[in-house]
């Protein structure tokens, strides 16, 4: 086939030209707006995760310019805005610190290494429409786990801002690190961090009101209140530069070089690679879960959707980008992503628009930096992570589920006390051990008519007419090898409890799947009953199941009937119920 015509076949599937052709002025004014108060907030948002990931502050400049124009091409959500985000730099900087030293040419050669694989794994995920696998983290450990992501960030912030040195990956360990250094606090380093976190705290929640009691409109004021942690950057780089905070011991940015992302490769060590694999694989997954989150609850109202499957392929490219131009692991941020689509952001050209933006930032304003103080950076940080954090999540899962409970504080524990990797690998571990364990004890319900109707109730919940000759037995859980044997004992202590019993019919209405093992556990009890002088008789078989069924030599050799309602069922084998 001539590879013209593969390419012919490929370009109208990208996102790009979906929304490019219907592109207007209107969408580009709505575009520019957007981007303009995007790079607003993002400028100093970079240059804090940068610091974060223990990278220099210039390469979280970098990972913002590239990914976002890779995502405008793959991507399917016209407002998710990509870049470096809290968790995965943090998750970075644990990953990459086990292999050198933060701030140092091989650390960010290793973290540059961590982007291409993450974005080689994204990629494959996406080719191989791997998507489904993100469903393996379930909310609460992606909440439990980004909550106790939150409170390790701002505690990792709390040496910055109080001006000390402070080592350790945990919380516990940055916690007693602190608390030996309490002494040694450097007074104006803190006033500088302790006065930013508060007027940050004020700017979020208190600015935006101010403004609407002045007149100024909405989208003014929304605006005005972005434009918070670059006032807080402005102001305090000034007063450090004015007033020789420096001097006075005061730790600042420095040098921040000038110019255009530069071109890197990543390291081609295949032994580096193995030991990386699992850190950009986790990297990886929570990263597209975040963005496909955030995408689908924003395309969601505006009546638009996302291909799960294509955001693989387009993260993977954006995260391989980064690679290329001196970045660290990228995903769609929530805060950012959120501002974009209250801006009026239209297409993902709002994207290339804020690319362009962080260019002109790191051609021109990067000289502008070296007076800022870490400690604005770090107030930065902490409260864009604590607005992560949620622990009400633990109340309404100790309220409605105890398992899932249980999954978010084993998550939330181990993040803490561990690490993050560990973290998560916990949080997922638990959720399926809990899964199967909730699974293998399913919950069947022996029902009986209601009188009137054609309908069979729980008998333990409702007055329901009932035979002594038939045992109606309703199964709420797909059967497999972990249950099956539950089914065969359930079973079993009927029949030995009930003389008079003739028939035993299962209500099949809740089973979707029945594999091998649990096959072979029905065929056991088909010929245990038959033996005793008993009939095993199945009702409301779902039809995917009945498929499977027919493939077999169950139903040639079943004793009893399969019948299309339970209500037939019961009518037939005990008259004077039905």
């Amino acid at each position: 086939m001539n590879p013209s015509s593969n390419w012919r076949q490929l370009l109208p599937s990208l996102p790009v030209l979906h929304w490019g052709r219907a592109y207007n002025r209107e969408a580009l004014v709505s575009d520019g707006m957007a981007a303009l108060i995007v790079t607003i907030m993002l400028i100093p948002q970079s240059l804090a995760y940068a610091m974060l990931a223990g990278l220099p502050p210039e390469v979280g400049l970098y990972a913002s310019v590239a990914p976002l124009l890779l995502y405008a091409v793959f991507g399917t959500s016209r407002v998710l805005a990509v870049g470096p985000v809290a968790v995965v730099s943090l998750m970075t900087a644990a990953a990459v610190g086990q292999y050198a030293v933060a701030g140092t040419p091989e650390y960010w050669a290793v973290a540059i290494t961590l982007a291409f694989l993450s974005g080689l794994l994204l990629l494959a995920m996406g080719l191989l429409r791997l998507g489904f696998l993100a469903n393996f983290l379930s909310h609460p450990v992606i909440s439990g786990f980004i909550s106790a992501s939150g409170i390790l960030i701002a505690a990792s912030q709390l040496k910055t801002l109080m001006g000390v040195k402070a080592d350790g990956h945990t919380f516990v360990e940055l916690s007693l690190s602190l608390l030996t250094q309490i002494g040694q606090v450097h007074a104006l380093t803190l006033a500088i961090g302790a006065a930013t976190v508060a007027f940050l705290f004020w700017v979020r929640n208190g600015l935006k009101p101010l403004l609407h009691r002045t007149g100024i409109t909405p989208r003014a004021a929304d605006v005005v209140a972005k434009t918070g942690p670059v006032a807080a950057i402005v102001v305090t780089t000034l007063l450090t530069w004015g007033l020789d905070w420096e001097g006075q011991g005061v730790k600042i940015v420095g040098a921040v070089p000038q110019g255009l992302p530069p071109f890197t490769l990543p390291l081609w060590d295949l032994g580096l690679w193995q030991q990386l694999l699992v850190p950009a694989l986790l990297i990886s997954v929570v990263g597209f879960v975040e963005s496909v989150s955030v995408g689908q609850t924003l395309a969601a109202k505006r009546r638009q959707r996302i291909e799960p499957d294509q955001e693989l392929v387009a993260l993977g490219s954006s995260n391989l980008s980064a690679a290329f131009t001196g970045g660290f692991p990228v995903t769609g941020g929530f805060a950012r992503s959120v501002v974009n689509f209250d801006a009026g952001a239209q297409t993902p050209a709002a994207g290339v628009f804020t690319a362009a933006g962080i260019t002109l930032a790191s051609l021109f304003l990067t000289p502008a930096l070296y007076y800022l103080p870490q400690a604005t950076l770090a107030a930065t940080i902490v409260v864009a992570v604590l607005s992560l954090v949620d622990f009400s999540i633990l109340g309404k899962t100790w309220r409605y589920g105890k398992t899932d409970f249980v999954a978010v504080l084993a998550t939330l524990v181990t993040t803490l006390t561990v690490g993050v990797e560990t973290g998560l690998v916990v949080g997922v571990g638990v959720s399926l051990a809990l899964y199967l364990y909730r699974t293998s004890r399913p919950h069947m319900a022996e029902v009986g008519l209601v009188a009137g109707t054609e309908h069979f109730r729980n008998v333990l919940r409702h007055a329901v007419l009932v035979s002594p000759r038939v045992l109606s037995l309703r199964v709420d859980e797909s059967l497999y090898f972990a249950n099956s044997r539950a089914l065969e004992d359930r079973i079993n202590n009927a029949v030995a409890s009930r003389p008079d019993l003739e028939h035993v019919v299962l209500q099949c209405s809740a089973i979707n799947y029945i594999d091998a093992s649990a096959l072979e556990s029905l065929e056991a009890i088909d010929v245990r009953l038959r033996d005793a002088g008993l009939r095993l008789h199945l009702s409301e078989v779902k039809g995917p199941v009945m498929d499977r069924l027919k493939s077999t030599e169950f139903l040639h050799h079943l004793s009893g009937e399969v019948y299309l309602s339970h209500y037939q069922a019961v009518h037939d084998l005990s008259p004077e119920v039905g």
